[in-house]
């Protein structure tokens, strides 16, 4: 049986991520998913990539918004979740990777407090809900949107794919590494790779593209340290075009809630061989053909 065993959100754009034990699903992703980013002074985002401070500011959920402590020092601040009434906001058009999509500036003071707690200057900025992000159409066709996320709205790993991992290195690593929003267990070692259509619920779910893995996963999300792995050990064997892969990346149909504990019931594998690594998971190929 597979079953979803960890939710994670993801508010602030590549800040710490927050455990949930039950998520609701919008058109956009997990409710508050991204919805906020950090922004240089060209209004491009900032990620660990070249931040690997900002795992230093971990989130929580509080009724009136999100609040970001600095764990170095105890300082924080409440980022609301409404901004119709903040009246420094302003319209501006910010860049994601290749897409240039509508945001609002936040507030003078949360520009300056992130900008004091990571040490350059930065501002906060909020998707509102007429800014329409569409996904690449190359894989996901359609009228699907997302926030700040980096493609898709949702990223999926199975716990047997971690363990798989884990058993490859000298070291452990826990699943923040990867900052998934669905984990789930059961079933064989990275069969989300080829996981095209599944249910939870009453809510469809499409995998659309593996997820190539960029160096944050080699950030110690405790300490913002930098290392070589993962991505050494996964260049033996989950490598394919000079990139490595972990994980899927889903779309999806319907809204509501999902828990922990939920059933996963996949109605078709992928037989497209863009979604087999080195060999991995060809069983799955013949298992259900009735929608290809």
């Amino acid at each position: 049986m597979l079953q979803i065993s960890e939710l994670y959100t993801y508010p602030i754009k590549s800040l710490p991520g927050i455990s949930l034990r039950q998520a609701r699903v919008t058109e956009r992703g997990f409710e508050h998913d991204r919805r906020w980013m950090l922004v240089d002074e060209n209004n491009i985002f900032i990620s660990q990539r070249e931040a690997p401070e900002m795992t230093q500011l971990p989130l929580s959920l509080e009724h009136e918004g999100i609040r970001v402590t600095d764990k170095r020092n105890g300082d924080s601040i409440l980022v609301p979740f409404k901004t119709n009434h903040l009246k420094e906001k302003s319209p501006v058009e910010v860049i994601v990777w290749d897409d240039t999509c509508a945001a609002e500036y936040v507030s003078v003071e949360a520009d300056a407090w992130f900008s004091k707690a990571l040490g350059f200057n930065c501002r906060l900025v909020h998707m509102p809900d007429d800014s329409r992000r569409i996904v690449d159409q190359k894989y996901a066709p359609g009228d699907n949107i997302t926030s700040f996320s980096d493609a898709y709205p949702f990223l999926m790993i199975g716990q047997a794919s971690l363990d798989d991992l884990n058993s490859r290195l000298a070291d452990a690593l826990p699943m923040n590494r990867f900052r998934p929003n669905l984990v789930f267990t059961g079933g064989s070692p990275y069969e989300e790779d080829l996981m095209a259509h599944f249910t939870l619920g009453s809510m469809n779910f499409f995998g659309v593209k593996l997820c190539a893995r960029c160096p944050i996963p080699t950030i110690d999300q405790i300490t913002g340290i930098r290392g070589k792995e993962p991505l050494k050990t996964f260049a033996k064997y989950r490598q394919r075009d000079n990139k490595v892969y972990f994980g899927q990346n889903l779309i999806h149909r319907g809204n509501g809630l999902v828990s922990v504990g939920d059933a996963l019931e996949v109605k078709r594998y992928h037989t497209d061989e863009r979604f087999i690594i080195n060999g991995q998971n060809q069983k799955f190929i013949e298992i259900d053909k009735t929608l290809v």
